[in-house]
């Protein structure tokens, strides 16, 4: 007799056994192998990435041919933002259930990077809200951000600010729970060889550690500079056109009282 049909826990154990993730123990029902190599899908993605950030970049100096180098870069860092969280992220908020089974380029991708962390895998609830929360703010906020920056509104520098310290949260979060799972409570998520860790886990994420900590201290800067009031500028105003037009009004006035007092007089 069948051993996997007389015990029901070995024919799970030998089911969850046949994916990649850790814990080894985690089921992830109708998990199907990726159909393409770890070259072509990331190749594929890169590549998307690419024509979106060059698209963006080119109608931005259209819109704005005098727009200067640092912002050309930020407007990037904003675009591929807005590209993952809207369309990557948003892929998995939306075929989460159906991910392990699918053989789509996002999928396969996905399928990829949960070997740093199998919580993509499982419809984790943490990684649906705050992905869900991604999707929803951050990108649309970072496509705005992107817009501001060409259009040189003032604005720029508040949605900055705000979409800089969400990111540093959310990333806290995501390392967070991770080093608090493998802790105190033994599970880790990530298989332990070297790309899956230190590359993607740790890799992948860092950007958003870096990149926003940059431009939030840039954005700190120029809000503050907008408050400061700077050295010199009362004198400044007091010899203001308005100001100087102002006095020599005042002394023509006075000129005229004086003459027609002494027209008076004379009478």
């Amino acid at each position: 007799m069948d051993e996997s049909t007389t015990h029901p826990a070995a024919a799970d154990r030998a089911v969850n056994s046949a994916h990649p993730y850790h814990p080894q123990h985690v089921s992830i029902p109708g998990y199907v192998p990726n159909s393409s190599s770890i070259s072509s899908i990331l190749g594929a993605f890169g590549g998307l990435i690419f024509v979106f950030v060059a698209c963006a970049l080119l109608l931005a100096r259209r819109c704005n041919p005098a727009i200067r180098k640092p912002d050309q870069l930020a407007l990037c860092w904003f675009a591929i933002c807005g590209f993952l969280h809207c369309f990557f992220e948003g892929y998995f908020v939306l075929y989460h259930a159906s991910l392990p089974s699918s053989q789509a380029l996002f999928a396969q991708l996905w399928k990829e990077y949960a070997q740093s962390d199998s919580r993509y895998v499982t419809s984790d609830p943490f990684m649906l809200c705050i992905e869900t929360l991604t999707v929803l703010i951050w990108g649309p906020l970072s496509i705005a951000a992107a817009v501001c920056i060409v259009q040189r509104n003032p604005l720029r520098h508040l949605a900055q600010a705000v979409l800089c310290v969400g990111h540093l949260y959310g990333v806290a979060l995501y390392y967070g729970t991770c080093y608090f799972e493998e802790t105190f409570r033994g599970v880790s998520y990530s298989r332990p060889e070297f790309l899956y860790f230190w590359v993607y886990y740790v890799g992948f994420n860092a950007p958003w550690v870096v990149g926003p900590a940059l431009l939030l201290r840039q954005s700190a800067a120029a809000i503050r500079c907008s408050f400061v009031t700077r050295p010199g500028e009362q004198e400044d105003a007091s010899t203001s056109p308005r100001s100087t037009s102002e006095g020599d009004h005042m002394s023509s006035a006075s000129e005229v009282k004086a003459l027609s007092f002494e027209a008076k007089k004379d009478l």
